[in-house]
This record gives C-alpha cells, structure tokens and sequence, in this order.
C-alpha cells in the first residue's frame, strides 16, 4: 500500500452538487471523517456485533476482532462464521477480509471506511471512498430492477424526506470474502440496507465521535478536522438478511468535517493471512536481460 496526500476536488464537488441543493433538499455534500472503525449502537432495539475481547482497562481491544457470536441476532449459519473467525484472531493471527485481501467492499461493510466524500446531483447521487477508491452510485427517486444482477455494490436508489437522504439497497454480490463487518460477519443475496443520511450539530456529532473511539478503543490516523465548527454528518442504516439474521438491526456512523484526503491503494499479495506465511513468488533462475 502506498500513501499519497492529495487534496479533494472542490470544483468537482460543487458541479455535481449544484444542481440538486434547493430549499427542499438538504446540503450534504463534502468531505467526511471520522477516526474510529466500529459502528455505534442505535438509541434501542438490536444493533451491530460487538468485540467481546477488552483490554484490562475494559476498552474493546482494537487489535483483536472477537464478535459477539452469541447474539440473538444471527442465525446458526452466520454464528458459526463470527466464531470461526474470532477463533483466529484470539490465535493472534489475522483472518482474511475484504480490506486485507484487496477486494471489494460491498455495502454496510464500506461504512468502516474513515474518510468519504459526499457528491449530490439531480438525478444521482455519488459517494465516494477514500480505501481503494471505491465508488457508489445512487439512482434517485428511482426503484430498483424487477431482476437485479448482483454486483459489489448492489443496486442503490434514493430519495429525500424531509432534512434525510434516504438510500435503499439490494442485490450485493456475495463471494468468498462476504462479510458486513470487521468480525467476519457474513450476509446471504437476501441482504437488504438502508441508509438514512443527515446534518446534526457539530457537537453532537463531536460528542458521538469521542465515546465511540473510547468505546471501540481505536483511534485511526487524523481523518477528521477537530477544528472545524461545521455540521456533522450522521448516517443511520439498518440491516435485513434472513439468511444470516434473525431480525433487523441498526448502527449508526457519525462523520465530522473531513480533512485533505489521503490516496490509498491497496496491492494485493500472495500473503496468507491465516497461517502468516508469504509463500514464494516464482522467480526466473535466469535474467532475461
């Protein structure tokens, strides 16, 4: 992985958006950061697998991935996937995952990413990721395909109400590194995401930040500008997939202002990550030139 500072094009941001802020349609676009990986729990109801590994001063110990799997939420299928890969990481090794393995990052788990750029336009929609350059589009006020193909990031369409962006998903892809979280959990093609994106004060937004770093016991890098006085952003989704779960549930992710963005390009290896060894990469006994 190489790292590069580069700066967000604001004049890119601006075309996209211009269009689509009115009176009627709240202004959500821009960069976006935040410094702690998990979600945050909803007000009530059930919410997202939680570490169970803490540390001795009780924090959720960051470098050890330990869902949770047994929470009433999953079905004996996704139970024994969270199990099987806490059993991995309490060996201290580290399993495969969609943010290791460089693959694609399908939605909720894109809501791990720290820093994200928010580009509204009339008829779409365009969130944009800072790991490996993802990219989402949102068709709005649109429904989805009778037939949709499956793809990583699923068929999305949105649609405002009232001071809310609200995006609704299907048909993502599922494959050997399916996962919704950073604790293997997995997801079934029934998976069914939606996201509820809105300003809320920019110390609320503060405040939320800071007990889910303290909760999580992570603080990734400086992705967020403390020194901004603007609006946060805070997305609120739910979860439906009858094959992995036995009920809905909901998180929430709360971004502040973004700081310049840094370029991070994932090179895949032929690195096991589950026995730790870097098996050897055929070479030539022989210079060609």
């Amino acid at each position: 992985m190489r790292w590069r500072r580069i700066v967000l094009l604001a004049a890119a941001a601006q075309i996209f958006s211009a269009p689509a802020i009115s009176a009627e349609v709240p202004d959500l676009s821009g960069l976006w950061g935040r410094q702690s990986l998990d979600w945050e729990p909803p007000a009530n109801g059930p919410g997202p697998i939680v570490n169970t590994k803490l540390r001795p001063n009780g924090m959720r110990d960051s470098d050890m991935r330990v869902g949770d799997d047994t929470d009433p939420i999953l079905t004996p299928f996704a139970a024994a996937e969270v199990k099987n890969h806490g059993a991995i990481s309490l060996r201290g090794e580290t399993f495969p995952d969609p943010a290791n393995q460089c693959q694609p990052q399908g939605t909720p788990y894109l809501l791990n990413q720290l820093e994200m750029a928010l580009l509204q336009g009339k008829n779409e929609v365009t969130l944009l990721y800072m790991i490996d350059h993802h990219v989402r589009h949102v068709r709005m006020n649109q429904a989805h395909p009778a037939h949709v193909v499956p793809s990583w990031s699923g068929d999305s369409v949105g649609h405002y109400e009232g001071d809310a962006l609200v995006i609704d998903t299907v048909g993502v892809k599922a494959g050997p590194y399916s996962m919704i979280d950073r604790y293997g959990t997995p997801y079934t093609d029934a998976l069914h995401v939606v996201e509820r994106y809105r300003l809320i004060d920019h110390q609320i937004a503060l405040d939320a930040e800071q007990r889910n770093e303290k909760l999580s016991g992570s603080a990734m890098g400086r992705f967020a500008d403390f020194d901004s006085k603007a609006k946060g952003l805070q997305i609120q989704f739910t979860v439906e997939d009858k094959g992995a779960f036995t009920r809905p549930w909901s998180a929430m992710v709360t971004y502040l202002h973004g700081r310049d963005w840094l370029e991070y390009v994932c090179a895949e290896s032929p690195f096991d990550y589950v026995t730790g060894k870097n098996p050897q990469v055929p070479t030539a006994r022989e210079s060609d030139f």
